[in-house]
């Protein structure tokens, strides 16, 4: 993993001394609470319904042994006792009281750990593979050119003040795992016929208010040109985004409006006005980032371990929870391991301080060290030997950790919602409890195959509904919760937006709507299609048919 240098921790200290005084101005009364915001804000620091919540930045979904202890630590100290993983790769406290928020970040900083960019209209923490340096499906690690983009936009003087908030998704395989092409920028890296190393770009991708799937403005941009490019969109985006309005901010507006094609000419006409010597980055730095990378300590083993097949044949909940939480590992004989942040009673993304304690110990003692948080609110051990996957398995077991759901139905994304943020207009966490408690059979579970149902609890879409298979949006209807439910969508690499059902729901009629839709699937899918295959291949009339029919 990269390691913070001297210039990472002296920022640190300096952001959290500064802060430090902030808040002692803000205790004794001279900053008002406007005065107050934008600088709580920089900070990564939330005002919720119920308390302060401070969100830590995960950059590109890479955690150390020390810094998962770090969390629980904190979550135990400052919160009470868990903390909440989101669809940024970050993680989020939502009890913290502002008089301990200054220790908090000197706590983070001591393990190269902050909350900067974690808010506020500028580039936010990167979001990247989970299984970046473990899979043999991509072409390049991800996390260098993630850490790069970290480095250099990290309180970046020209792009701090951005016309709205501004999110990068970094992506080297062709299975999609980052959403990148609903994010601001999303880069795909591959390979072209000569075998040179390049991102597909892609911009104006976002969800919210009015959802968009990014345009590719570059087909094959040379790897090394990677910051004078994004130097290039952000100067376009910042000199034509709109500041006046809020709800038109995001470059998503700004590329829809000018159209794809000349929101590209326009960067590619920038980038040309740009110095490559002082914008890329240097090769020798390049090289510096990449040997951070080089994965130690992997063995040479044998492809597939007898005592692992042993133990998988003659252990039936270890066969169940390989076949949906474990994925083949780039090296012979590891695996990598899905922990599944979703038991049917649990909060969607919470983890608490004993878990992550455990997550620390079994990635110190089976996992090279390394933790990873996936965009989809699990946690992933990258480096797991196959000989030890019974191990690892019952550890997480016995901390409520093995739920073998890993992308079926009961491994639902959920935003916080009505139980904790102050924008929401409905609970999202009971919603996806309520469905969760449908699919408690295992074997009920695994028949309905990939199913991936996204909650959101008001329009801003922090649960990515507009991308589930079955998306759940929380509406407020003269003071009562309802749910709008929408089909098709995906945030993978066949990324579509879903399509509105009907009229909203009320809040006990969703998760009997879900049932009513999974009915309807199994009666219909063909040659054992995903849900998703099966509503884009039938269209939206059988399930909204078999829905209202129940519902009225």
């Amino acid at each position: 993993m990269y390691r913070y240098d001297a210039i990472d921790k002296e920022v640190l200290a300096d952001r959290s001394n500064e802060f430090r005084n902030q808040v002692v101005r803000r205790l004794a009364g001279e900053l008002t609470e406007d005065q107050f915001k934008p600088l709580r804000l920089m900070n990564g620091l939330y005002l919720q319904l119920h308390a302060y919540m401070l969100r830590v930045a995960i950059p590109y979904g890479a955690l150390n042994v020390a810094q998962v202890r770090r969390l629980a630590w904190i979550a135990r100290t400052y919160d009470k006792g868990y903390g909440h993983f989101t669809t940024r790769q970050n993680i989020q406290f939502h009890w913290i009281k502002l008089r301990d928020t200054p220790d908090i970040l000197d706590a983070l900083a001591q393990v190269d750990l902050h909350a900067i960019q974690t808010s506020g209209n500028c580039i936010r923490n990167v979001t990247s593979d989970p299984r970046a340096g473990a899979t043999a499906e991509e072409v390049d690690d991800p996390r260098v050119w993630s850490e790069a983009i970290r480095q250099w936009s990290t309180l970046h003087p020209e792009f701090s003040y951005l016309p709205r908030k501004f999110k990068i998704a970094v992506t080297a395989s062709a299975k999609d795992r980052t959403a990148a092409k609903v994010h601001d920028v999303g880069l795909v890296l591959r390979r072209n016929r000569d075998g040179a190393l390049g991102f597909e770009v892609m911009a104006g991708g976002g969800m919210g208010r009015t959802p968009y799937i990014g345009s590719t403005i570059r087909a094959h941009l040379p790897a090394e040109r990677l910051l004078s490019y994004l130097e290039a969109i952000l100067r376009v985006y910042n000199r034509h985004g709109r500041r006046d309005n809020i709800y038109k901010a995001r470059i998503k507006i700004l590329v829809a409006a000018l159209g794809a094609e000349e929101f590209a000419r326009q960067v590619e006409a920038e980038w040309l006005q740009i110095d490559a010597a002082r914008a890329d980055l240097p090769e020798g730095e390049l090289a510096r980032i990449r040997a951070a990378f080089v994965q130690p300590g992997l063995e040479a083993l044998e492809p597939v371990s007898a005592a692992y097949e042993a133990a998988r044949a003659a252990n039936s909940a270890l066969a169940r929870f390989v076949r949906n939480n474990v994925s083949a590992h780039k090296a012979p004989g590891y695996a990598i391991v899905d922990v599944s942040l979703k038991a049917h009673d649990a909060t969607p993304g919470d983890a608490n301080a004993d878990q992550l304690e455990v997550i620390a110990d079994l990635a110190e003692r089976y996992s090279l060290g390394e933790v990873r948080v996936t965009h989809e609110q699990n946690l992933v051990l990258p480096h797991v030997k196959q000989d030890d996957l019974l191990a690892v398995f019952e550890a997480l077991a016995a901390a409520g950790l093995a739920t073998p759901n890993i992308n079926l139905v009961s491994d639902i994304i959920a935003c916080p919602g009505l139980d904790y943020c102050a924008l929401a207009n409905a609970r999202a966490i009971p919603v996806a409890q309520s469905i969760a408690q449908r699919f408690l059979d295992p074997e009920l579970a695994e028949k309905v195959g990939e199913l991936k149902i996204k909650i959101s609890g008001c329009i801003n879409a922090c649960g990515h509904h507009h991308v589930g298979h079955i998306g759940v949006l929380g509406v407020d209807k003269k003071g009562e919760e309802f749910y709008q439910l929408t089909l098709g969508g995906s945030g993978a690499e066949d990324a579509s937006i879903g399509q509105m059902l009907g009229p909203a729901l009320a809040a006990d009629q969703v998760a009997p709507a879900i049932d009513t839709l999974v009915a309807v699937y199994l009666d219909l899918r063909q040659d054992g299609e995903r849900f998703l295959d099966t509503y884009r291949r039938t269209g939206m009339a059988p399930f909204k048919e078999a829905v209202y029919a129940v519902a009225h």
